[in-house]
């Protein structure tokens, strides 16, 4: 039993002596919502990343909500849309982005390592390359075709409000489906041709834009 002298040396602490940042319930209550929005799978490494990015004014490897499993998307590799999405706010500003730029945040969000490096191989990247083509060929991971990529592309890179017709400019839905037809190498350069050609109709009314309803449709070739 400790006896009244030492009790004497023990410090003593009251609320009057401890200081509590006045920032730190709001940043706490925030880091808190974040976590369960985007459902880490490492969470201490996620926070990590969490807290470097707030630190440096950067975007956070945060979710914009709470993602709920689709039973037809492929989950085997970790990657999910809501995940693709982070990775294209932090990454997309930048339009050419290097190896280690992209592999840091990949990793920051516990995904496998080796899907990363699958998908640099197939893109042929090195040095510095658009992140706009590393982006495509991680949606393909998402679907089983490029036309499920393409829609994926759609609703990650529009303006328009969640369950909104996922609008994208012509110009880049050309730019990244030539790109992955390119890298399938199994579509021909007339098939893809009579894809342009036949929403090229739809965009003219469409100010520009297409979306994935106009490729969808039953009258338009197949994008694969």
């Amino acid at each position: 039993m400790p006896t009244a002298a030492a009790k004497l040396d023990e410090p003593y602490y009251c609320s009057q002596q401890i200081n509590i940042p006045p920032e730190l319930p709001d940043i706490l209550k925030q880091f808190t919502k974040a976590a369960i929005r985007t459902q880490p799978k490492d969470v201490l490494s996620w926070s990590t990343a969490y807290f470097k990015a707030m630190s440096k004014g950067e975007i956070p490897p945060v979710k914009e909500r709470l993602e709920m499993p689709v039973a037809t998307q492929k989950t085997d590799s970790g990657l999910t849309p809501g995940l693709l999405n982070i990775l294209n706010k932090q990454l997309g500003p930048k339009l050419q982005v290097t190896p280690s730029d992209v592999e840091e945040r990949w990793l920051d969000l516990a995904l496998p390592k080796e899907q990363f490096d699958d998908i640099m191989r197939v893109g042929g990247f090195s040095g510095k390359f658009q992140w706009n083509r590393f982006f495509a060929l991680a949606a393909s991971v998402l679907g089983d075709n490029i036309t499920e990529a393409m829609k994926t592309i759609c609703e990650i890179l529009t303006n328009d409000p969640v369950g909104g017709p996922a609008r994208i400019s012509f110009s880049l839905f050309q730019e990244l489906y030539r790109f992955l037809a390119e890298v399938d190498g199994e579509i021909s350069t007339q098939q893809i041709n009579d894809v342009v050609l036949h929403l090229q109709y739809d965009v003219d009314k469409q100010n520009g834009y297409v979306m994935p309803r106009n490729f969808l449709s039953p009258d338009c070739p197949h994008l694969s």
